[in-house]
């Protein structure tokens, strides 16, 4: 009973308890709250937009410029004068005007100049660390560019709102429309509607079309992104998107005719022109190293607004080097105005400290004021045969065995008949050789020595294509639509940039630690410092054995083999020679223990926007990776260590079996394979029943040392590297070094100057 009444008793007091606080919190008291609340937060705007002014033009009105340096700390430029031009509406398309309106906020027209919803979930995300608002108006967004500056915070968030305000009651809103349109920025270095008209179409802003017009509104969202000529795929994709969404807007709000807008067609922009001063190879240096701080995240718009000092990695004296060695070895001996030939060729490199990352020297072209794009960063053409050691580094790595059970080394056999079809593979192929020569049974070294493509073809299936993709990518190549998993990349089939090769080799040279290139040492903005999201150089992505073997095999290529006219005695070098399909590019990539130098030549016909045969370069047959890019290597090589260097691989090669060798069924003195015309569509290879067997014959499991570590001398001692001689040299379609053009190059002539 005691416990039953207490229970009772309990019962009670919670019930009295719980109507106490119902009583407290009345809807009548909380709605009271509510508007106590609304009236302190409204009372404390008011005095807010008292106490603040509309300011006199920001910064950006008044823009800095930005200073450029080498690594010595040499002004190399300055950049930062506005590309601004101020244009009324009266000299802007009304069609145009309403497509800014259109894209970026309807109700202009009619709002009070602010977006309290917008702002509001603009200050909760800065609050929460969400990074930029979405849902400012025009207004909003012409105060921001012209009044205050572009800092993510939550005062610059209630200052734009109260100025915003103040602006819509002091300013007709086509006088605050044109502010918007000649303020924005819209990339290519150009604020303002005229400069955009100009950069983007080459016309004034009282010529743009509807379509035109459009574009640029679109561009306002993501310019860097947007820009059809640097833009990704899926960039493409957004910004056309965004095109047809602003244009549907306007049939929306009846600015545009339904008929008209269905006849509309996407107008895509012209190429973009290097700035004044930025001649030769300035503009090239400036752009690599503006976008790598976009890539860091530092905004275009943010380092154009100007006032940064940027010191590059970029050696002065090497830089120098590189420009002299491609004007020797290569501008010299083009007629660009009488050969056709000659007039599509372009040449790109990048060289890079495989200690530090740095990038030491660029050559992006013949001039950025001529020719736009840098052939050093651009990633539209195959790399070729410059892939196949990362093949070779994949089956190292993986522990990877021949069809037969044999592990791959330096001294495997395969066969290198010519046609061979891969086995082990469910995609057909059957790659053909360069002149469809056959070799026989050849080691992994002959193999890399003459690029034989029937070899790496296999290699490619028994490392298995993903795990060599993997590795690629790990090794520094970037994916791509191109970069598919088939026996076909074995043949370098994928794009590739001579920026990104050189951190590949690098990354080999440095003994399997990642390398990224990187150009820009330092970058000041008053108090602000530039940082990296990653260090230059990163943790091992390959075992050092497996990357030291594979920098073994390519010393035998420029000792022994396609790459022979990089061979000197004044330093010690590896590399690979590369010839893409009917010779559209050309590379080689190569290093020392204390430099890895990427070049390459790119046939283009600009005027039609497509890739072209260089075959024919300054009349000297096939263009291959063993001729001009081979020697512009050398030459700059050369002259960047200062006339040579003592320096010698500190290498630890993996042992594999020596060769029980039968016969070779061709002689070995052959000239070695290349680029192939390979049968690059798997669907179209030979059928595998209308080739012969070919006869292997299987390494035995004793494993022996492989070859010693290179000295970097020229040797015909068979016992280096299989038994390719000096000699037989001259892969990649290189020509016998004797100079006979009828081999596919005229060597003898060429080579510059050895100490």
């Amino acid at each position: 009973m005691g416990r039953a009444g207490a229970r009772e008793r309990g019962a009670r007091g919670a019930k009295t308890e719980g109507a106490g606080i119902r009583r407290f919190f009345t809807l009548k008291k909380l709605l009271g709250g509510f508007f106590v609340i609304c009236l302190l937060a409204m009372g404390a705007f008011y005095v807010v937009y008292l106490l603040v002014p509309v300011p006199s033009a920001n910064a950006q009105a008044t823009m800095q410029s930005n200073v450029y340096r080498y690594s010595n700390g040499k002004i190399l430029a300055r950049t930062g004068e506005i590309n601004r031009e101020i244009v009324g509406l009266d000299k802007i398309p009304d069609d145009v005007e309403k497509a800014f309106v259109a894209a970026e906020n309807k109700t202009f027209y009619e709002d009070a100049g602010v977006d309290f919803m917008g702002t509001a979930r603009g200050l909760l995300n800065t609050l929460q660390g969400k990074g930029k608002q979405g849902g400012s108006t025009i207004t909003q967004q012409y105060v921001k560019n012209y009044y205050l500056d572009q800092d993510q915070t939550v005062s610059r968030k209630l200052k734009e709102l109260v100025i915003s305000l103040k602006v819509d009651q002091r300013m007709d809103k086509d006088a605050i429309l044109a502010g918007y349109m000649n303020t924005s920025y819209y990339g290519r270095g150009a604020y303002g509607i005229q400069a955009a008209a100009q950069a983007y179409y080459g016309v004034d802003a009282e010529k743009l079309t509807v379509s035109q017009g459009a574009y640029l509104a679109a561009l306002l969202q993501a310019p860097n992104q947007y820009d059809w000529a640097i833009a990704t795929r899926t960039g493409r994709d957004l910004a056309k998107e965004r095109w047809n969404y602003v244009l549907d807007n306007m049939v929306e709000e009846g600015w545009l005719d339904r008929s008209k807008r269905a006849a509309q067609k996407f107008q895509v922009p012209q190429k973009p022109k290097a700035a004044p001063g930025m001649e030769g190879q300035t503009g090239y240096l400036v752009a690599a190293a503006k976008q790598e701080m976009v890539d860091q995240g530092i905004s275009e718009k943010d380092i154009d607004a100007g006032g940064w000092t940027i010191t590059l990695n970029i050696d002065e004296k090497r830089q120098k080097e590189l420009v002299e060695a491609v004007d020797e070895q290569l501008e010299a001996r083009l007629d660009r105005k009488d050969n056709k030939v000659d007039a599509t060729v372009q040449a790109g490199a990048t060289s890079v400290d495989p200690k530090t990352g740095s990038v030491v020297a660029l050559y992006g072209g013949a001039g950025a004021t001529e020719h736009w794009m840098s052939n050093a960063t651009r990633r539209d053409y195959q790399p070729a045969s410059t892939f196949k050691p990362l093949v070779f580094a994949s089956a190292l790595e993986n522990g990877a065995e021949t069809q037969d059970g044999d592990e791959i080394g330096l001294n495997t056999l395969y066969d290198g008949t010519s046609r061979r079809p891969v086995e082990g593979s469910e995609t057909p192929f059957a790659p053909q050789n360069e002149d469809d020569r056959s070799y026989g049974p050849v080691t992994v070294q002959e193999a890399m020595n003459k690029s034989i493509n029937s070899v790496f073809a296999q290699m490619i299936v028994d490392a298995e294509p993903a795990e060599v993709k993997k590795t690629a990518l790990a090794l520094g190549m970037k994916d791509g639509d191109g970069f598919v998993e088939q026996p076909a990349m074995s043949l370098g089939t994928m794009g590739a940039s001579t920026w990104d090769m050189a951190g590949v080799y690098a990354t080999l040279d440095n003994h399997g630690k990642k390398v990224t290139p990187t150009i820009v040492k330092s970058a000041e903005h008053k108090g602000r410092t530039f940082e990296r999201t990653e260090p230059p150089v990163g943790e091992r992505v390959i075992s050092r054995e497996s990357a030291d073997t594979v920098t073994a095999a390519l010393t035998g290529v420029v000792r022994n083999g396609s790459g022979h006219e990089a061979s000197t005695s004044a330093y010690q070098a590896a590399g690979k020679t590369g010839t893409s399909e009917n010779n559209k590019s050309a590379w080689f990539a190569g290093y020392t223990p204390e430099l890895a130098t990427v070049v390459a030549l790119f046939g283009e016909d600009a005027d039609k926007g497509r890739q072209v045969t260089l075959t024919g370069t300054a009349d000297s047959g096939r263009a291959n990776g063993g001729g001009f890019p081979a020697r512009i290597w050398a030459d700059y090589t050369l002259g960047a260590l200062d006339g040579g260097s003592d320096a010698r691989f500190d290498l630890d090669v993996a042992e594999t079996a020596a060769p029980n060798r039968p016969d070779p069924t061709t002689s070995p003195t052959e000239e070695p394979s290349e680029s192939a015309s390979p049968t690059e569509e798997p669907t179209e290879t030979e059928s595998p029943t209308e080739e012969p067997t070919p006869t292997r014959t299987p390494s035995t499991p004793t494993r022996t040392p492989s070859i010693p570590t290179p000295t970097g001398t020229p040797t015909d001692d068979p016992t280096d590297d299989g038994g390719t001689t000096g000699a037989t040299g001259g892969g990649d379609g290189g020509g016998d070094p004797t100079g006979d053009p009828a081999d596919g190059g005229t060597e003898g002539d060429l080579k510059p100057p050895r100490p």
